[in-house]
């Protein structure tokens, strides 16, 4: 018996090396290589070979292979490639091949083939440094060494196409990251996260190096092996540099690869190195740093986009509406740092997805909260202060985020000199966020967020204003499969404002106005393959205005009470979208959005002598309308296109152009966002504002990436942009279109940029020149203005110019700079007096005639961190600076006043002085 096993056990052994033997045979090679480095070696054997090799190249750049091969076996090959050298291979039964220098390594199913080398030095593969590593020779972790299967694993690896889907989440918080970019070996960018994180694409069956990048975050590689369908989650770790250090991002790449131009995008870390008023991160002020973007004052969070009215832009806080995004006389945006997570400015080449306005898209996402422990913000400064509370609800699967912010501003003001005329001013303000975030299954995800802000103030007076915001949304995002993901929004947003007088009780009077909006949208992404990818979705907007009411408030009031008719409409519309790679060189950027707006009842609707300008003497009758019957519907295609080409990898041109259509218009006597301003929906009598841009732009890049360079040219066509009659009263008027003309305009300008976004010095240099003109030449609409010639828009600003500038000492300290110059707005001056009625009168000039002075502010801050110890309780901060170092007296508006008979002009400067801040951070 002993005798007959030991015969088996031999017979066994035989059969084992006759089948590798026979196995060996069969992965014969025959190949001719003349000085040729180890990539094209590799290439030509994984070509006619089931071998992956696994290897860093910087070790074999030095190498070169003269080598004439006929029907040898790969370890043989090896084996005189290496001889003498200090290279070795080792090859395990799967036909894994790995190459290594200097030190050999031991796989679990060992083919040796070191040449004339000793084996003094070996390490188990778990600790192999591998990957086909081409342009880094940093040292790898397990999770890069790794090889993932993705798919059930077969004998040998079919021909065909596999896609690769997964989430990509901070190792740190687990929260999502958004925008990181997964690139295939060649350098392609395969995918780009959206901002839960998830991405999805084809890519061919076999192995494959893919590289995860994302601004902050270390570069990972993940080396894989398709099989089929699959998914591959990846963690991405906090990248804690030196100084020397360059910080890989993702963004970088899309600024000259990706086909949208016109597009902005900033990371809550680069807004906070932006120095701003009483030392609050700002991400509204920091967008009007961009090429671009203007405001018309000083103390307005209002912004104007490639010559556009404040209310083109479309103002989002996790896909809903904020109307008015500022605090405190518009000195603070409506958004709590602590609580965003990136921000983005769409001037062109607007994704399909959205619409509504006519200038601009400014998406602002939230951040989750941390799913792995509690954590915690908190600061104060001169006016304000914060704190923000994150952690998981249930550790890995759910989390929350609540922040608020305050202000106690009233000691400033009660600083004031007597003669100021602001002495017993007050205002006070507070917002607070909360987001909920639960991860239902791996094709289900659940988000919540609410919002609430609030103002209140009064100036010198007795007349008190307040105005709030309200947001509630829930979001459900689902996988269907592989290629086909969607997202399902539903909310509710509100914006009200009031002012109120009880000085004297016979006239105390309340006004009032609100608009409210419910909203359901629905996204979906279908990825074809890695350069194909389709968009398309539908979404609803219900609108209710209550555009104003003037009520007695108290008993002894003797005001006549005025209500306004309410309004409502429907705002709905579908889109596509195609992203398509033709070439390595050239992308396209398609898409189609049609919108339809229905005006509905109950209403009340003037009606006028057609073609004749709307006033008391054409006036022929009211219509009255039933509720939800349609009383006017407005609708038309919106196209969106866009190309890309790449001369090289950092060097590409783009252009675009677009269809834009705007339903609901704010009627302001202000340049800037008011708590006074009306809002009005189009209607019979006003119609949608429409529009059309082009735009082309060079984009190149230097030093690796550090350093862009952006030039964008754009000319836009303006219809039916809203303007007003001289003298025109716009609160509770109940005939409002007969204070308001349509008119047409032009705006056109070049932009320039160059940014550095790493190292010590870092920042961006911006220069704008725009002109927004304005012509109304129709007297069948109402008086022409300026003699139907073009007149500038009341934010035209043809010279903008602004430095953001940073600089690291170390990691402790740093200082930021920032400088700022624009052309001022322009302003309809008196050009000459004459006396009436026993009274000085004031002669105009043409609208818009003249400018105020121009415009220049410089600000300086210093940002000193604590200790960075891992281990303790807290991490502070503080952030002292100067706003406005220079002390100039920069005027927001200058006006005429009629005082005893005389006519005299003022200027008004809100900030006249040097401004110093100082905040305190608590990071816990």
């Amino acid at each position: 018996m002993k005798f007959f096993r030991y015969l088996l056990f031999l017979f066994f052994l035989f059969f084992a090396s006759a089948m590798s033997a026979q196995k060996i045979k069969e992965e014969l090679i025959s190949e001719n290589f003349k000085d040729a480095g180890i990539d094209k070696f590799v290439k030509e054997i994984e070509q006619k070979t089931s071998y992956r090799f696994y290897y860093n190249r910087t070790q074999f750049d030095l190498l070169k292979i003269n080598i004439t091969i006929d029907q040898q076996p790969l370890d043989l090959v090896l084996k005189q490639i290496f001889l003498n050298t200090d290279y070795f291979a080792a090859i395990d039964a799967d036909h894994h091949v790995f190459l290594t220098r200097g030190e050999s390594i031991v796989t679990k199913f060992l083919i040796q083939t070191a040449a004339n080398k000793s084996d003094s030095f070996k390490k188990e593969i778990s600790s192999f440094t591998a990957g086909n590593d081409r342009t880094s020779a940093a040292p790898k972790t397990f999770a890069d060494s790794k090889i993932y299967e993705i798919g059930i694993k077969t004998n040998a690896i079919k021909e065909g196409k596999a896609t690769l889907s997964g989430h990509i989440r901070s190792a740190t918080t687990n929260e999502p990251v958004a925008g990181a970019s997964i690139n295939m070996e060649n350098g392609r960018i395969a995918a780009i996260t959206d901002q839960q994180g998830y991405y999805s694409f084809v890519l061919p069956k076999g192995r494959h190096v893919l590289t995860i990048k994302s601004s902050g975050k270390k570069l990972v590689k993940r080396q894989i092996i398709a099989y089929a369908d699959g998914t591959l989650p990846v963690e991405l770790e906090d990248e804690i540099t030196t100084l020397k250090e360059v910080i890989v991002s993702s963004q970088r790449e899309r600024n000259v690869n990706a086909p949208q131009m016109g597009v902005e995008r900033l990371t809550i870390k680069s807004v906070k190195q932006v120095p701003t008023i009483f030392g609050e991160a700002d991400v509204l002020r920091v967008i009007q740093t961009l090429p671009g973007v203007k405001t018309v004052g000083e103390a307005s969070t209002g912004f104007n986009v490639r010559g556009g009215a404040v209310d083109q832009n479309l103002i989002l806080f996790n896909d809903e509406t904020i109307y008015n995004p500022s605090h405190f006389f518009g000195f603070f945006s409506a958004f709590n740092p602590e609580v965003v997570k990136d921000v983005e400015l769409y001037k062109s080449s607007i994704p399909s997805k959205y619409g509504g306005r006519l200038s601009s898209v400014l998406a602002i996402t939230g951040r989750e909260g941390n799913k792995n422990k509690f954590s915690g913000t908190a600061g104060i400064g001169l006016l304000t202060s914060r704190i923000n509370v994150e952690g998981p609800i249930k550790k890995d699967k759910s989390s929350f985020i609540l922040g608020g912010r305050t202000t106690y501003s009233n000691w400033l003001l009660r600083l004031l000199p007597e003669n100021s005329g602001y002495k017993n001013s007050s205002a006070d303000f507070y917002d607070v966020n909360l987001l909920v975030s639960q991860k239902i299954n791996e094709k289900n995800d659940l988000y919540f967020t609410g919002y609430l802000s609030k103002d209140k103030f009064k100036l010198n007076s007795d007349t008190s204003y307040g105005y709030n915001n309200t947001i509630i949304s829930v979001k459900w995002k689902h996988v269907f499969n592989k290629k086909l993901n969607g997202v399902l929004t539903t909310g509710f947003n509100r914006y009200e404002y009031e002012n109120s007088s009880l000085n004297n009780p016979v006239n105390a009077y309340k006004m009032s106005f609100d608009i409210n909006q419910v909203n359901l949208k629905s996204d979906f992404t279908y990825t074809i393959n890695t350069r194909h990818i389709f968009d398309f979705g539908l979404n609803s907007i219900f609108y209710k205005l209550h555009p104003g009411s003037f009520n007695p408030l108290g008993k002894t009031s003797l005001v006549i009470p005025i209500l306004m008719r309410a309004e409502q409409a429907l705002e709905s519309a579908v889109y596509v979208g195609d992203r398509y790679d033709i070439t390595s060189k050239l992308s396209l950027s398609t898409g189609i959005r049609y919108s339809i707006f229905n005006y509905l009842g109950t209403q009340k609707v003037n009606v006028y002598v057609p073609n004749q300008p709307r006033d008391e003497s054409t006036f022929l009758r009211t219509d009255d309308y039933k509720s939800g019957q349609v009383i006017k519907t407005y609708g038309a295609p919106e196209i969106r296109l866009s190309a890309k080409y790449s001369f090289d990898e950092n060097f590409s041109i783009k252009v675009s152009y677009n269809t834009l259509r705007q339903y609901i218009h704010m009627l302001s006597n202000t340049t800037a966002i008011s708590p006074t301003d009306i809002w009005k929906l189009s209607d019979p009598n006003i119609k949608p504002q429409s529009g059309d841009q082009v735009s082309l732009g060079l984009f190149k890049n230097f030093k690796t990436d550090a350093i862009e360079t952006s030039f964008e040219v754009y000319y836009k066509n303006l219809r039916n942009y809203l303007d007003y009659k001289s003298g025109a009263s716009l609160v509770l008027n109940q005939h409002i279109e007969t204070d308001v003309i349509n008119t047409k305009g032009k705006a056109y300008g070049a932009e320039f940029m160059i940014k550095k976004k790493t190292g010590k010095l870092n920042g961006w240099l911006s220069y704008t020149y725009s002109r927004t003109l304005l012509k109304m030449n129709d007297p069948n609409i109402g008086a022409i203005v300026n003699r139907g010639e073009y007149y500038p828009a009341n934010a035209d600003k043809p010279h903008d110019a602004t430095l953001v500038g940073n600089y690291a000492l170390n990691h402790r300290f740093s200082l930021s700079l920032n400088v700022t110059y624009s052309t001022g707005r322009p302003i309809t001056l008196p050009i000459g007096r004459f006396y009436y009625g026993g009274s000085q009168r004031a002669l105009y000039s043409d609208r818009n005639a003249y400018r105020i002075p121009d415009y220049f502010r410089s600000d300086f801050s210093m940002n000193i961190d604590g200790n960075h110890k891992v281990k303790q309780l807290t991490h502070n901060s503080w952030t002292i600076g100067v706003y406005n170092i220079t002390g100039r007296k920069n005027p927001y508006s200058v006006y005429y006043t009629s005082e005893n008979g005389v006519v005299n002009g003022y200027k008004l400067s809100i900030f006249g002085s040097i401004i110093p801040f100082i905040n305190f951070n608590i990071k816990f």
